[in-house]
């Protein structure tokens, strides 16, 4: 009998120990990302910055919202016709792609779980993702400029 509740009080310990290690890799994965403000044509916008592969491969995935003003900003290695798409992504978005002196390339309007690929109009060094019809509501269109860009990658 005392060995069943030795064998009961390890497996308790066991799963408690799984759990704590999943909640860590959990909190290690949703590490806030750094984030800093642009301006869109005339118009502020809150990004968060993704520059890794896995900050860009993850993107805006499983957000349940995102704020009025507020985006993420892609930053890529080198000029070229990037895409995105919408893969495990929750709300609907647009992208505007961007050549590495902050014009906009084109604006594309995404939906949400989606794989169809959006893909920049010419080589981007930037994509800018915010809610869908941010950049329509206040009337930015390919060829206005965004400020306030990191430097690009050497």
């Amino acid at each position: 009998m005392s060995a069943i509740k030795n064998l009961r009080g390890a497996s308790a310990l066991l799963l408690a120990a799984l759990a704590l290690s999943a909640a860590h890799a959990l909190a290690a994965g949703a590490a806030a990302l750094k984030t800093m403000h642009v301006t869109v044509g005339s118009h502020p916008l809150k990004v968060e910055l993704a520059v890794s592969d896995a900050e860009r491969s993850k993107g805006l995935m499983f957000r349940k919202s995102l704020g009025k003003d507020d985006g993420m900003l892609f930053v890529f290695d080198e000029p070229a016709y990037h895409s995105m798409w919408m893969k495990d992504t929750l709300i609907p978005l647009s992208v505007a792609f961007l050549d590495g002196d902050g014009v906009i390339l084109n604006i594309v309007d995404m939906e949400p779980q989606t794989l169809d690929p959006h893909s920049a109009a010419g080589p981007a060094r930037y994509a800018i993702e915010a809610n869908k019809g941010w950049f329509a509501e206040r009337k930015v269109k390919p060829g206005d400029k965004v400020t306030g860009l990191p430097k690009l990658p050497e």
